[in-house]
């Protein structure tokens, strides 16, 4: 093994869903996995055992084993042939699942947990995780398309290169074709400056459309000659990012999107693009954040 894929659990259905595509994660890099319940109970100070008038496989901690049980049960199940290792870890789970990404490569967790209130589209953990994992982080939300190319997220930003570096290895991991997405407005494109100084800052049609284009391509090719296998579709589009990337995120089998990018407000850990695909994406979303971005 080469490393390993971390999954938190929790018992809800959205976890269990993660455990599965976590173990197809491992699989395909050669990984362990690893099943993590963070067990916040003890730093409550409430009886972690059964109750002496309930059944002996009751309690507060018995629950947490059965947690993971059955998500281990699962994510054999889908992938027979992966190592898997688990465990129960003290610990409020923000803390617990940053503490385990320092070592992994790859965290994955449901987009809602059990405490999540009806009609929040995604939970605390899932949005938290991503600002401040230490390594990529895969927020498994509706069910992808199989035959869907990887959507990747591109604004040209030195954050987002290693955005664009782990969408390129994904596709060839997954062997799927990769959609370098990349959306732009006059408000967020700078206008570049025209070709004699000495005329008025103005340009001719389409010089704009014509520069983002050339972003695109710059952000890409460094990727494209170290995986040379994967079949890249570049998309320049006039609108909204957000916008652009949850409509390709309907036929795709995964979206990848640095935490933050161009335009970031400093310190903010997680841009809006990102927050507004954890909460409206169809796939599964992988937020990966920039060297910038670690401590």
């Amino acid at each position: 093994m080469s490393g390993v894929v971390v999954v938190g659990v929790d018992g809800s259905a959205s976890s269990l869903a993660a455990a599965e595509a976590a173990a197809r994660e491992a699989r395909l890099r050669g990984a362990g996995l690893r099943v993590v319940h963070a067990f916040i109970w003890p730093a409550m100070r409430v009886p972690l055992g059964p109750s002496p008038m309930g059944p002996a496989e009751g309690g507060l901690r018995n629950m947490a084993d059965r947690f993971v049980a059955e998500a281990v049960e699962r994510a054999r199940a889908a992938e027979p042939e992966v190592e898997v290792s688990h465990a129960v870890v003290t610990g409020e789970p923000l803390t617990v699942l940053e503490a385990q990404s320092r070592a992994a490569e790859l965290v994955v967790v449901g987009s809602r947990g059990m405490g999540g209130f009806v009609g929040l589209l995604v939970g605390s953990t899932a949005v938290h995780l991503a600002a401040y994992g230490r390594c990529p982080v895969l927020v498994v939300r509706d069910q992808p398309s199989a035959e869907g190319p990887i959507v990747l997220g591109v604004d040209g930003s030195t954050a987002g290169e290693e955005a664009v570096d782990f969408a390129f290895a994904e596709a060839e991991l997954r062997k799927a074709p990769l959609v370098a997405l990349h959306a732009w407005t006059t408000w967020n494109a700078p206008v570049p400056a025209p070709e004699d100084p000495s005329m008025p800052y103005a340009n001719p049609r389409g010089a704009l459309a014509g520069e983002e284009e050339r972003l695109l391509s710059e952000a890409l090719a460094g990727c494209q000659e170290r995986y040379p296998g994967v079949v890249v579709e570049h998309r320049a589009v006039h609108g909204a990012t957000r916008t652009a990337l949850i409509e390709a995120s309907r036929s795709a089998q995964l979206v990848v999107t640095g935490a933050r990018g161009r335009g970031g407000f400093a310190g903010l850990l997680l841009g809006s693009v990102s927050q507004a695909l954890l909460h409206h994406a169809h796939c599964p979303v992988a937020v990966v954040r920039g060297a910038d971005g670690r401590h």
